[in-house]
């Protein structure tokens, strides 16, 4: 793409229009930073990702306080707790009566549509649909994206560049290798998720240890269930027909245990979700700022996901806000060591959660593990460990 036809001058490009980008811009203007988003996919093609589902403390007072929360809290499902079970056992753990916050149950695909609402009505200019996304001079003081629009080529300068766009984006490779460390966990088994246009069957998610393998009960709304089950690596979804996958749920979740009831209905999506975590350092480089899944990801087991990328973005707003409005780089500077100290503490929280809950086909480790529940279960420390880590710990931690 050499002499580009269109240039375009800005003060931040934010890479990839998810709501990790989408939350940065709006922040990025309310403190009068201007900013343009640049979008691989279709504005439906991201508006329409079934992921996360579970908003922490943090991230819901953070939406409120932007003025983000007036659909949350009509819509939204605030839950004290969850409940941690295994064969013949299941117990409450309490969040608001142990650490005071509770978290909320709303969708990641609402927090986008709640986002692309506030931003068009601000008049936030979005490509969307963009091929051969590049960066480029990340080195400098001012760095430029090019990219591809409707067949015509497009170059943005600016002051900063934000990389909001997953672990698929060109943001994350923009940094070089001899710069960047990588950290990486692949886990031997994956979650095999699927949504149902049931009623919960329970009024809190509930995380199941069972023999046969991890099982969760979510939801996304109050007619909507989200279930998972824990399936080998390279399972093909073809291989778990709905009866299968319900017979399955009911086993895991325990149907049946003190009168409890899994209640089935029509399955209308399914897929399989491997699990990883992942860190790349540092998430600066010269003025390139990574966000969210292109500097980080943890196993869905945590709820961490959506509400690191939040966290991150918290932190990012204010230093570029600094960095462009009054030439002060030192937020900008720390912006990379300030995340990661939450990055680390959530991907640790992930990874616990994780390994407590997924069986293996060692004896040893499943006795280990349900030693874990129980002192998890009647200890008050333990509870309050693990309430604290997923209502979420302050931002900036």
């Amino acid at each position: 793409m050499t002499s580009p036809s269109h240039t375009l001058r800005t003060d931040v490009v934010i890479v990839g229009g998810g709501p990790a980008g989408m939350l940065l811009s709006h922040l990025l203007a309310a403190d009068g930073v201007e900013s343009i988003v640049v979008e691989a996919r279709s504005q439906e093609y991201v508006g329409a990702r079934v992921r996360a589902g579970i908003l922490e403390h943090s991230s819901v007072e953070l939406l409120r306080g932007a003025g983000l929360g007036e659909r949350l809290d009509r819509e939204g499902d605030e839950h004290r707790g969850i409940y941690l079970q295994w064969p013949d056992e299941r117990h409450h753990l309490d969040f608001v009566d142990l650490t005071g916050r509770s978290v909320w149950v709303y969708g990641q695909t609402e927090v986008q549509k709640d986002l692309v609402s506030a931003r068009s009505a601000a008049g936030q200019e979005v490509y969307y649909e963009c091929a051969d996304v590049a960066l480029h001079e990340v080195e400098s003081d001012r760095p430029a994206v090019t990219f591809t629009h409707e067949g015509r080529p497009v170059r943005i300068e600016a002051r900063a560049v934000a990389g909001c766009d997953g672990s698929f984006g060109p943001s994350r490779g923009a940094v070089p290798d001899a710069v960047r460390s990588i950290w990486e966990r692949v886990y031997p088994y994956s979650w095999l998720g699927i949504l149902a246009d049931v009623a919960p069957s329970t009024d809190e998610l509930i995380y199941a240890w069972h023999p046969d393998g991890f099982a969760m009960h979510s939801m996304r709304s109050a007619s909507v269930s989200r279930l998972y089950l824990q399936v080998p690596n390279g399972t093909p979804v073809e291989e778990w027909s709905d009866d299968r996958i319900w017979d399955a749920l009911a086993t895991r979740l325990g149907h049946g245990q003190d009168g409890w009831r899994l209640e089935p209905g029509p399955i209308t999506e399914k897929s399989v979700l491997p699990m990883r975590s992942y860190v790349q350092t540092p998430m600066r480089h010269g003025s390139l700022f990574l966000a969210g899944d292109s500097a980080h990801i943890v196993p869905p087991t945590g709820a961490k996901g959506l509400n690191l990328a939040i966290a991150d973005v918290a932190l990012l707003a204010p230093a570029l806000a600094d960095l462009v409005r009054r030439d002060d780089r030192m937020l900008a500077e720390a912006y990379s060591d300030t995340a990661l100290r939450r990055v680390w503490r959530c991907t640790h929280f992930s990874w616990w959660m994780t390994t407590m809950l997924h069986t293996s086909e060692d004896p040893f480790d499943a006795q280990l593990q349900l030693s874990q529940l129980r002192w998890v279960a009647s200890s008050e420390a333990g509870r309050t460990g693990l309430a604290e880590n997923y209502a979420g710990l302050p931002i900036g931690f």
